[in-house]
């Protein structure tokens, strides 16, 4: 039999779960652990890549660091930005892995992207 070894009651963390998808549902957000996910980047960095006003990122930033979704850390005068290795990193190869298996249809692919694969 499967016993769950936890005594957290799903519905008492109802806030923790909301503000967690919030930040993977945010496309802003997205991009930024998309980016990370590559390779540790500065906020300069995150700015190339995304084509996106700093203070803008910096905002996003300060989300994803309360949730522990990215950890930083100082080089030299440097922000260093990364992805949490144990938890954010397995849940990011989870979601790949479900879309590879179950996403195949229609309702997965967004219009955009379609009309891209052209």
């Amino acid at each position: 039999m499967n016993k769950c070894t936890c005594n957290l009651n799903p519905y008492l963390n109802h806030y923790s779960y909301h503000i967690f998808f919030t930040n993977l549902a945010n496309e802003l957000k997205i991009g930024i652990i998309l980016s990370l996910r590559k390779k540790e980047k500065n906020v300069t960095e995150i700015v190339k890549d995304l084509k996106v006003e700093q203070s803008k990122i910096s905002h996003a930033l300060i989300s994803l660091k309360k949730c522990n979704i990215v950890n930083v850390k100082q080089k030299g005068k440097k922000r260093i930005y990364f992805l949490n290795k144990d938890t954010i990193v397995p849940i990011l190869e989870l979601i790949d892995k479900h879309a590879f298996t179950h996403c195949k249809n229609k309702c997965c692919v967004k219009e955009n992207n379609k009309e891209k694969s052209k």
